[in-house]
């Protein structure tokens, strides 16, 4: 009887953290959308996630986590403003322009841009039908955006493209980060970028005169808890805890759920209208996504004992989460085992 790989039940929690990530982050994009227009991206994204950061660091540091490696901070930190700092600056700036469905719906090709970024520095292969699943989704969400011009508010094709641009930015987080979050506990890891980000975000702010919170009311107040509660703090250390426990891509296909919960929330909110143009995008993007993740590959149909320690890297498994002796005649390049 072929043994098996440890841990499939630590990849289905990781699969549930990035559903209820995502399905939050459709959320949060209905009430960014709805605070941005008495601020600016760059005050928007300092409000969040310092009260992110500020929520996150006393867990994290009762918790007793394993922090990042002191070599590791840097990338740490450096990943945290790419992420928290030029992704979410794109992002709100985008939702200036653009709905928060129309929004949701360029960010759900989230899971084929992280295949690109990943074919593109050589950690998966982009083969035939992972290259005709990018085609599809990016054909659907295209028809999608441009079908629903007519009912969009002016200019909205700028924020659809800064939203696009947005989202590349993010596929590479997901790609570069995986390493780091494995050699530490994911809350240290979003902690400190977080706090890289949100230290970013600010010091832009007041070098341009200062957050600009001066048309807040009682409304943008709430919606700037909500976001730092429950669009920073939790939506983004599930997204982390989900990182350490599956493959990016597996945790960016989630994102799909993102652009039906925004169109909903944004509804009740904003009374944004949902058309026919949005549901085929959604439409195009899972098949596309379909397409793309059931490419079948020959190591897949293997054992995991079939498998070298260098190939069970590259999909981002340790090699010693394999119950098999060191010296296993199984492994192809003749690599043995450290523990």
């Amino acid at each position: 009887m072929r043994r098996t790989v440890r841990g499939q039940g630590s990849e289905a929690l990781g699969i549930l953290a990035a559903i209820l990530s995502s399905a939050m982050g459709g959320a949060n994009t209905a009430a960014t959308r709805f605070a941005i227009g008495a601020t600016d991206p760059v005050t928007l994204a300092a409000l969040r996630f310092g009260l992110g950061f500020l929520l996150l660091l006393p867990i994290a540091l009762a918790l007793g986590s394993r922090w990042p490696k002191r070599r590791d901070w840097i990338g740490a930190a450096l990943l945290g403003i790419l992420f928290f700092a030029v992704y979410f600056g794109l992002f709100n700036l985008a939702l200036r322009y653009t709905t928060a469905a129309r929004g949701a719906l360029a960010l759900s090709v989230l899971p084929l841009m992280t295949m690109v970024a990943g074919a593109a520095l050589g950690v998966e292969p982009l083969g035939g039908r992972k290259a005709a699943g990018v085609l599809v989704a990016m054909a659907g969400v295209a028809a999608a955006l441009v079908g629903g011009l007519a009912d969009a508010p002016p200019g909205a094709w700028r924020g659809d493209i800064i939203m696009l641009a947005g989202t590349f930015a993010m596929a590479l987080y997901n790609v570069w980060s995986r390493p780091l979050i494995a050699r530490s506990g994911a809350l240290p890891f979003v902690t400190v970028g977080m706090g890289a980000g949100a230290l970013c975000m600010t010091l832009l702010a007041w070098s341009g005169g200062g957050l600009a919170v001066g048309g807040f009311g009682r409304p943008q107040w709430i919606a700037i808890l909500y976001l730092g509660v429950g669009g920073a703090a939790l939506t983004f250390f599930l997204w982390v805890f989900a990182l350490a426990r599956t493959t990016p891509t597996r945790v960016a296909s989630t994102i799909t759920l993102n652009p039906v919960t925004a169109a909903i929330v944004a509804a009740l909110l904003l009374g944004e209208p949902i058309g026919s143009n949005l549901v085929i995008g959604i439409a195009g993007v899972f098949a596309g996504i379909w397409l793309a993740s059931t490419e079948r590959r020959v190591r897949e149909r293997l054992s995991p004992l079939d498998w070298s320690p260098r190939m069970l890297r590259d999909i981002g498994i340790p090699p010693d989460a394999i119950d098999a002796p060191l010296d296993h005649p199984r492994y192809l390049d003749g690599e043995r085992l450290r523990r």
